[in-house]
């Protein structure tokens, strides 16, 4: 199996399918396309690991390691006691398994399903089969579509954007992954200042300060395909090593009005070793000034009603918000994330066509840019 190419589904946040195939192409992976969810290309082992490694934009990494028909349960049993599961399973680490279907098939009943694979991967390769995610170091996923029965591994387990070096978040914290693609889609590449004037925890400042230096975004943490059958633990360190990072020219900056967001964010640049070319410090957004040396970009995530208070009360601090970038910040770039066109609109920025609205902690934020500010 490892001689023939695999197809990889790279997952990523509804909205985010676009912007994610351009990082991976840019990247150098096999004929990426956008698909709902995701994007899907192909390659062996080692691209699934590099995947898991090197793709900020990323959710997790999924890997499609065979199929076959069913159209009925004994079938089902019988087919998958005859899968090569130890081509890709290793007997003594714990799997659960986890099967998607639909009443289009002879095959409807996922739980039953779900049993027989169960089964055979119990008694044909002897590994634990739990039903705990928690106990689980791999995870199967099965989907039965239109008859065929498609098994691919989870290869990433925690999802992408728990880099493995921020352990301090804020109230309403921006994940990782959407905040490089965000950054990507404002233009950033890693050679100009970035400005979030209410870093909250620090992601965009820190993810930004990460892609400037050439730090790879999984360094630092474990995945589940290292628990696979078709791990190489000397490739893949030689795989980590293989990118020199070097400290980037421009700095990157953080305020906020509260000390303990400023702590958090001090913290985590610490952890993911970017402290040295970081700067955070506390203070409103009425103090805010552009920092010495060339323009750059302005990213931020303020509060919006639906995920911290009173929508009614934030009009006037968007407003502020705006009122200090259009009169600071001639010849930088905004990026604004927000759930509400209407506090976006009260900046009073020259925004450009709004993007994909992207779901983010049970609410669906839209990234709103200018172009350079006159």
């Amino acid at each position: 199996m490892t001689g023939t190419p695999l197809g990889i589904f790279l997952a990523c946040a509804p909205g985010l399918e676009p912007v994610l195939a351009d990082e991976a192409r840019a990247a150098g992976f096999a004929a990426p396309r956008a698909v709902p969810g995701g994007v899907e290309t192909q390659g062996g082992w080692p691209e699934v690991w590099r995947a898991n490694l090197t793709l900020r934009c990323a959710a997790r990494v999924l890997v499609r390691v065979g199929e076959f028909r069913a159209f009925h349960l004994a079938q089902l049993d019988k087919r998958a006691r005859k899968f090569p599961w130890a081509d890709v399973l290793r007997a003594d680490v714990p799997v659960r398994v986890e099967t998607a279907t639909s009443r289009k098939n002879k095959i409807y009943h996922a739980g039953a399903a779900t049993q027989r694979i169960e089964t055979a991967i119990a008694e044909t390769l002897g590994a634990p089969v739990v039903q705990d995610a928690a106990e689980a170091a791999v995870s199967v996923k099965v989907r039965i579509e239109d008859n065929l029965v498609t098994v691919s591994l989870d290869t990433s387990g925690d999802p992408l954007h728990r880099r493995g070096h921020k352990e301090a978040v804020n109230k309403a914290p921006m994940r990782e992954n959407l905040a490089a693609a965000f950054l990507r889609q404002c233009g950033y590449d890693g050679r100009e200042p970035v400005v979030d004037p209410m870093c909250g925890s620090g992601t965009f400042v820190i993810e930004a300060a990460e892609i400037a230096a050439g730090l790879m975004p999984g360094r630092t943490r474990r995945f589940a395909f290292e628990d696979l059958a078709s791990f190489d633990p000397a490739a893949w360190a030689r795989m980590k090593a293989g990118q020199p990072h070097a400290a980037p020219a421009p700095v990157f900056y953080g305020s906020d009005r509260d000390q303990g967001a400023i702590r958090m964010s001090e913290a985590n640049a610490a952890r993911a070793g970017v402290d040295a070319f970081t700067s955070f410090a506390c203070h409103p957004v009425s103090d805010l000034t552009p920092p010495e040396g060339p323009p750059g970009l302005v990213i931020v995530n303020p509060p919006y009603g639906a995920r911290i208070g009173n929508k009614g009360m934030l009009h006037g601090l968007y407003g502020a918000l705006g009122k200090v970038l259009t009169e600071r910040f001639s010849g930088w770039r905004v990026g604004l994330v927000t759930s509400e066109a209407g506090l976006a609109k009260a900046t009073a920025l020259p925004f450009e066509r709004p993007g994909a609205p992207v779901p983010l902690g049970g609410i669906k934020v839209t990234l709103w840019r200018t172009g350079i500010l006159p």
